[in-house]
């Protein structure tokens, strides 16, 4: 036997986490980089999470463990601060007392009816993740292996949600009132408004509607601030005149939205809101931001391999109420 494997350096074993029924499981599609992606399978709150933790020695060789176990970790991870993980779930079953393996050896476990109280998140400077993570201690280091889950959380549609009324405008020269029809909207349902020009004494040029995603994480005096712009369509191309209503209607199921979150777990918030913009002649840009709500409705939409509605993969701007 070699220094590094009398020592336990040496690649004497590996690690498997395979989760029952995974290959049945809707996959969630999830970006972990700019251009990269990764799927993980689905689970919701109070589902029990069960599977195989597989320990698979070398040919020729032998393992001296001191002990198998696995955890269920539910983890908030800052991207500023990579070296502190935020643990707001952690379960732990010991699988096997220390001894000596010469074979592959498969251990069963299952956590029942686990709560996963927030959803899967995976944000520009903070990820909140589920994971199984199988660990084999040895007398110097382990052998660690975890396998990813996503959760998603049906909300119930509010018993109110009230229309978004407001009126902005310029004094003597631009005076607009905009309208859309909810305040809450489901990843699937369609934004559906009016904007009327009351007051028109300046050349507007065109006007732009965009959704807009702000992600809060920290707290002061570490706080960070990040947005994006999730789409941005133009609705009006020309000038305006006194009286004149354009319509709005846009549809969610196309893009890449999460629900809001509001303080999650104390370590970040991620809001969004409708952004209406106009410029005039002079390049000059007038805006106006409402935030809206949004949820996951528990509904039989047709969904695509990655959630997505297959149906509503393009957004449209009608031209009617």
């Amino acid at each position: 036997m070699s220094l590094a494997n009398l020592f336990g350096f040496g690649p004497v074993a590996d690690v498997t986490v395979i989760l029952n029924g995974e290959d049945e499981r809707q996959q969630v599609e999830y970006r972990v980089g700019k251009d990269k992606r990764d799927k993980a399978p689905l689970y919701f709150d109070g589902e029990s999470i069960s599977g195989k933790v597989v320990v698979r020695v070398h040919e020729g060789k032998q393992l001296e463990h001191y002990g198998i176990k696995v955890q269920f970790i539910g983890s908030i991870e800052m991207f500023y601060d990579r070296g502190n993980h935020y643990e707001f779930v952690s379960l732990v079953q010991e699988l096997a007392a220390p001894a000596e393996l010469t074979n592959t050896t498969m251990y069963n476990f299952e956590f029942k009816n686990v709560e996963k109280q927030y959803e899967s998140y995976q944000g520009i400077n903070v990820k909140l993740r589920y994971f199984v993570q199988a660990t084999v201690s040895k007398r110097v280091g382990a052998i660690m292996q975890s396998k990813d889950l996503w959760v998603y959380s049906y909300r119930v549609p509010p018993e109110v949600n009230s229309s978004i009324r407001m009126e902005v405008g310029i004094e003597d020269c631009l005076h607009i009132e905009f309208e859309y029809n909810k305040s809450k909207y489901h990843l699937k349902d369609v934004i559906v408004g009016k904007i009327y020009f009351l007051l028109v004494r300046i050349k507007i040029k065109h006007m732009e509607l965009s959704i807009i995603r702000r992600e809060t994480t920290g707290a002061a005096p570490n706080q960070y601030n990040e947005s994006e712009t999730i789409t941005k369509f133009e609705i009006m191309d020309g000038a305006p005149v006194r009286g004149e209503t354009i319509p709005i209607r846009l549809f969610l199921g196309g893009f890449d939205l999460t629900p809001t979150y509001r303080d999650v777990n104390k370590k970040f918030s991620t809001r969004y809101y409708l952004n209406l913009v106009l410029i005039d002649e002079e390049n000059r840009r007038y805006f106006k931001q409402q935030e809206i709500t949004l949820y996951r409705k528990n509904g039989g939409e047709k969904k695509t391999p990655d959630g997505r509605d297959d149906s509503e993969l393009e957004a449209h701007l009608g031209n009617s109420a």
